[in-house]
């Protein structure tokens, strides 16, 4: 008969009450990421803001344009790529992956006439309730909005748009598509996959996305302060569209085509905007 060892008092490897090891790497890594995605906003704006310098952030010429969209598209790629290599997050993480096929860049064209209805709407129905409820008159609504116009010769020189064909298209093509439409909707992709990598059960759901895409948005608004609040608003505005649009579609491409074709209309339109509101007489003081 064999007779069985006594059972040991002693406690468990140390090894065995360890947290997982990758888990808790993983998580320092996403921190990484998330702190290297939104830290490349944070001192953009604060950089722009004590700049002190009253030029339009694309220059006066096309060549500085290109310049300056080199540097841009150079920094931000570096963030990009160190935050990615931190987390190891993946074309799915990212939402890189192009789903619907041709029907991908109608859609997207499709959205951005959507966005602009949106938003003008919007604007218009906040108006009407503000006069409706006595919070102001029409004329003290239209001199708000001559004040506070969004200011656009912070990133565009508009008489080089007028006179300089090359830096029209270029602001049209490359600043709209490249350096507005696809910088900016990876920079939200990464920063929406650092939240729900971080808070999986409160950012996981299909809900705690659009939560997470409201958090992108307020701070993709406060990323045009340079521009003004009503500016701030109507970012924010937008993000959150073009970020319910990424979640949605599982791709940020139909978001990509979106942005770039709602601002490629907005540049092509500036100039002859900006000649109507000079015209505007205001009536500050009446």
């Amino acid at each position: 008969m064999t007779v069985s060892p006594p059972a040991s008092d002693s406690p468990p490897p140390a090894e065995a009450s360890l947290p997982p090891g990758p888990v808790a790497i993983s998580r320092r890594r996403w921190w990484i990421h998330l702190l290297l995605i939104s830290g490349y906003l944070l001192v953009a704006v604060v950089a722009w803001g004590r700049s002190g310098v009253h030029v339009p952030a694309l220059s006066h010429t096309h060549r500085g344009l290109l310049i300056v969209c080199a540097i841009e598209l150079g920094i931000f790629s570096l963030v990009f790529g160190l935050a990615v290599f931190a987390s190891r997050s993946s074309r799915d993480d990212l939402l890189l992956r192009w789903r619907g096929g041709f029907w991908t860049v109608p859609l997207g064209i499709g959205y951005s006439v959507a966005l602009r209805l949106v938003l003008g709407i919007i604007v218009v129905a906040v108006s009407v309730a503000l006069i409706v409820t006595r919070v102001t008159t029409p004329e003290g609504l239209r001199d708000f909005f001559t004040v506070n116009r969004p200011d656009v010769e912070a990133i565009v020189d508009l008489s080089a748009m007028r006179q300089n064909p090359l830096y029209f298209w270029l602001s049209l093509t490359l600043v709209s598509f490249v350096l507005g439409g696809l910088r900016e909707e990876l920079w939200r992709s990464a920063f929406l996959a650092g939240l729900r990598a971080l808070w999986p059960r409160r950012f996981g759901s299909r809900l705690g996305q659009v939560a997470a895409v409201a958090v992108a948005a307020v701070i993709f608004g406060m990323g045009h302060v340079a521009q003004g609040p009503v500016a701030m608003c109507l970012a924010g505005l937008l993000g959150l569209g073009l970020g319910l649009i990424m979640v949605l579609h599982r791709s940020i491409w139909p978001a990509v085509i979106a942005h770039g074709m709602f601002d490629a209309t907005s540049m092509a339109l500036l100039p002859w905007a900006m000649e109507k509101l000079q015209q505007i007489p205001p009536t500050l003081g009446h």
